[in-house]
């Protein structure tokens, strides 16, 4: 297989006259920006960059790539955090930038088709234009791509009242290595014809096929909707309950999550944020005082539904141990910028260096301990020999916690490794929304069983017999 910059005779021509040759790009400065990703921790040299216009032309690409044997990296948005959507060691790059379309917006079917180059924001206007919304949504919405969130099951804040990207899939179109198009556009809920083709790809980082198109299920638009975030500190031993535990602000938040999560009809999101991850976003954004600016940390609640959830969160968060003070909105300036607080982690942390991005899921019963030892671990992995800091943020209503590391060169994997340890030894998972990509591959066969790679592996060969498409991702190689 061809996967160095030297393309195999007559490649360059039979791409060039499937999308164009303004389209078939290969000037340095011209492919720079698909050879790196967001964290710009990876990335490599790209052999040539092809942005084909349609599932016509994706499948003409993907048949001469597998005709001269060349390996494809297919990409979105370009908005990965694990490496898994750039070049690496010379391969091809299928960009869908250029497949960027709405195709219809239905509220009475409850679907949306779009093609796998749409926006998440594009697709969310779209939605919004018919009074409904996509049930998903992500920080990066005005970048990343929908064929690129199928293809890492993407998650979310939403993920904890209507699941990750695999939940909200209709139907699916997508490009195989020969270049046959696979169709399940339908979008029927009860379809039992065979194997589920959105299902497969979800989740397959590119490895599998090239999705051109999706189809998503819709959700009405709540009638009411608040965003409230509390101010939380740990909590001692009380004089008044001298049986009562000292608890970390962890304890206190996954406490609260779980309280509101019993407690509150239609919560739609439980978003925690700590103290250092406040103080720089306020110091590089100037946002204002959050509530109790002293906090150890912040839960932000957000909840919805045809009656107004305000009185059940006030209940709910009322005399809970540990909160302090809260700010509540129920209009959507005063909601984004109570939002701003959490969604402006990932701008701010990206001005102190190259991130080590560790996105992972633990259970609810292991996630505050995990939270209170990961910093302790990190630092003796590193032997104290790195000036490192660690920031965290995340999903607490379903377990999933991004652990940033600052500090070590991109390079380095020893943090990376220790957070990846201390998650399996939890009964955690190692990639919760953005991948497995090249940063976890060498994790992967701790966290999955033989029997589980071995299928994983077939139907890759199957699917994939030559191995053009996004090799090195995902799958490890066989011992």
């Amino acid at each position: 297989m061809a996967d160095s910059c030297q393309a195999p005779q007559g490649f360059l021509a039979a791409v060039r006259e499937a999308v164009g040759p303004d389209h078939c790009l290969s000037d340095p400065d011209l492919k720079a920006s698909y050879e790196l990703d967001w964290t710009r921790r990876f990335g490599g040299p790209a052999l040539v960059v092809v942005r084909p216009a349609n599932t016509s032309e994706v499948a003409k690409v993907l048949a001469a790539c597998n005709r001269f044997q060349v390996a494809v990296v297919p990409q979105g948005g370009n908005t990965g955090l694990v490496g898994g959507s750039v070049p690496r060691r010379g391969e091809a790059v299928l960009s869908v930038g250029r497949l960027n379309r709405v195709l219809s917006c239905d509220p009475d079917e409850g679907l949306i088709v779009a093609e796998a180059g749409t926006t998440l924001a594009s697709a969310q206007a779209a939605a919004a234009g018919v009074h409904a919304e996509l049930g998903i949504d992500i920080a990066a919405r005005d970048s990343a791509t929908l064929g690129g969130m199928v293809a890492t099951n993407a998650g979310g804040i939403h993920v904890i009242r209507h699941g990750p990207m695999r939940a909200r899939l209709g139907g699916i179109e997508a490009v195989l290595a020969d270049g046959t198009v696979a169709t399940r556009l339908s979008g029927l809920v009860k379809d039992n014809v065979g194997y589920d083709l959105a299902q497969i790809m979800a989740g397959s980082e590119g490895t599998l096929g090239v999705v051109t198109k999706v189809v998503l299920h819709l959700v009405p638009v709540p009638p009411f909707r608040v965003t409230a975030l509390v101010g939380l500190r740990g909590t001692e031993h009380s004089p008044a309950d001298p049986a009562a535990s000292v608890r970390s602000v962890s304890e206190v938040a996954v406490a609260l999550a779980i309280r509101l999560r019993r407690h509150v009809d239609g919560i739609d999101a439980l978003e925690l944020v700590y103290a250092e991850g406040m103080a720089l976003v306020r110091e590089v954004l100037g946002l204002p005082a959050p509530p109790d600016p002293g906090a150890d940390a912040w839960l932000l609640v957000e909840a919805s539904g045809g009656q107004d959830p305000t009185g059940m969160l006030a209940e709910a968060i009322e005399d809970s141990p540990g909160v302090t003070e809260a700010a509540v909105a129920d209009d959507a300036g005063g909601r984004a910028r109570l939002w701003a607080y959490r969604e402006r982690h990932t701008e701010a942390i990206a001005t102190l260096g190259v991130p080590h991005k560790l996105d992972l899921t633990l259970p609810m019963k292991a996630l505050a301990e995990f939270a209170g030892a990961v910093r302790s671990e990190v630092s003796a992995a590193l032997g104290g020999q790195v000036d490192t800091r660690v920031i965290m943020f995340g999903h607490v209503g379903d377990g999933n916690v991004h652990v940033n590391v600052i500090g070590p060169e991109p390079e380095d994997y020893r943090a990376d490794d220790a957070v990846f340890r201390m998650v399996i030894r939890r009964g955690g998972s190692i990639s919760a929304e953005h991948g497995v990509g090249v940063a976890k591959l060498d994790f992967v066969t701790a966290a999955r069983s033989a029997g589980d790679l071995t299928v994983m592996r077939r139907v890759k060969d199957a699917l994939d017999p030559s191995g053009i498409l996004n090799p090195g991702v995902l799958l490890p190689p066989v011992a």
